[in-house]
């Protein structure tokens, strides 16, 4: 049978005439194959799953409530745009109680995003003209890069890596990259390092901004998510809003991935052009949805009892892990944790079975142990751990992290 004819009228920026016909095997779709493999070799079995990179409980009851509320409300029922003040107000207000940023005019600087998603994918179509350059941290999330390749842009990727406390070190970057270059992306906390960023870097960031004509697009989405101290906002070093805007979402710090409601908050230019781009985009999130996580801004307390969830979690894991010989240290903030991959590991059997790379590893405790982990080759062979583990409860907890101690603990892993 002969090809369609629109084989040939695909976008060459999702791979024109050749659309489909790749048989590469994505991460996470290899993950999910070796998932499936493990449970139909283990009948009964039960999978941990550690790389899931999304809450594992529901938003609380009292949020669900308010959503229940709003929805009723014939004046939330329509085409919610770019938003209406209640969200605003409450966003600036998070800002300035939370985060410490004073002097953010919730009508010109902050506007509703559909998850932090959403705003990574519409701001490079505000920024980014063919042959412009993007810097981007690696590992990290590539959404922003990948629209930003659409529009015919460019990507310098910035290792991060253990020696720097997996921060970027801004004067690697070529001088020849820094002459097309639009926008720097950073991620703290981070996904998938956990590292937390200082008030210094961020200084620096600024600095380096203004000294190179720079946009800095900082996604926020784990700022609250802290095990100790306050969060850290990019927009409250001096100058920050000067060059940028940072991005809060309410997924991971209230529990409502699904929901999809965050902000984009910051230099009121750049978020009029975010929002001149949204408005041709979507049509805005359900209000209901964003007085629910107005709500949820109002009381940060809420977060602060899942990110003492997260901690007590962390120091169990970072324990377990280290009497295995992981070189396992709990960071500061986000569910995740960041290891330096295994080099081998002496099976029950006395057999050595070597790993090239994190996706041997994780591929071995998938299939072996019923452990699911994400693996990240960017900048060197590492495993995430996410927190993120179904376990309702301490006691639960506890259970899951000593069934990870006895599932692992018949084995030796070299490193």
């Amino acid at each position: 049978m002969s090809e369609s004819y629109i084989q040939n009228l695909f976008a060459e920026r999702i791979g024109g005439n050749q659309y489909g016909k790749s048989t590469a095997i994505y991460k996470f779709e290899k993950i999910k194959r070796a998932k499936l493999a493990a449970l139909e070799a283990n009948p009964g079995g039960e999978i941990i799953d550690m790389g899931v990179g999304e809450p594992d409980e529901m938003a609380f009851p009292e949020v669900v409530r308010v959503l229940s509320e709003e929805a009723a409300k014939p004046g939330n029922r329509g085409y919610a745009d770019n938003g209406d003040q209640v969200f605003k107000d409450a966003a600036a207000d998070y800002l300035k109680n939370v985060c410490g940023v004073g002097g953010i005019d919730p009508k010109t600087e902050v506007l509703h995003s559909i998850g932090s998603k959403a705003a990574l994918s519409i701001l490079p179509a505000a920024l980014i003209n063919p042959g412009d350059y993007v810097i981007m941290t690696t590992p990290g999330y590539p959404v922003f890069a990948t629209h930003a390749k659409f529009y015919g842009g460019l990507v310098h990727n910035l290792p991060i890596n253990q020696e720097n406390q997996f921060l970027p070190d801004l004067n690697a970057i070529p001088a020849d990259v820094l002459e097309k270059a639009k926008v720097l992306v950073l991620n703290y906390p981070n996904n998938p390092t956990g590292a937390s960023a200082t008030p210094e870097f961020f200084a620096d960031v600024v600095a380096f901004a203004k000294a190179n004509n720079i946009v800095v697009v900082h996604d926020a989405a784990y700022t609250a998510l802290v095990f100790e101290g306050s969060p850290l906002s990019f927009l409250s070093v001096p100058g920050a809003k000067d060059v940028g805007v940072e991005l809060h979402s309410t997924s991971k710090s209230f529990n409502m991935t699904g929901w999809r409601c965050g902000f984009v908050a910051g230099n009121s230019l750049l978020v009029k052009a975010y929002g001149d781009v949204k408005d041709n985009t979507d049509s805005g999130q359900f209000l209901a949805i964003q007085h629910a996580a107005a709500y949820c801004l109002d009381h940060p307390e809420i977060t602060e009892e899942i990110a003492a969830k997260y901690s007590r979690r962390m120091d169990g894991l970072v324990e377990v892990l280290g009497t295995l010989g992981f070189n396992a240290k709990k960071p500061k903030g986000s569910f995740f944790l960041y290891v330096p991959s295994p080099k081998a590991v002496v099976q029950e059997d006395g057999q050595r079975v070597a790993f090239q790379n994190g996706e041997e590893a994780s591929q071995w405790l998938i299939r072996q142990k019923l452990i699911s982990t994400v693996p990240w080759d960017e900048s060197g062979a590492f495993l995430r751990f996410s927190v993120t583990f179904a376990g309702k409860g301490e006691a639960a907890e506890q259970a899951v992290l000593t069934e990870i101690k006895n599932r692992l603990g018949s084995v030796t892993f070299e490193f």
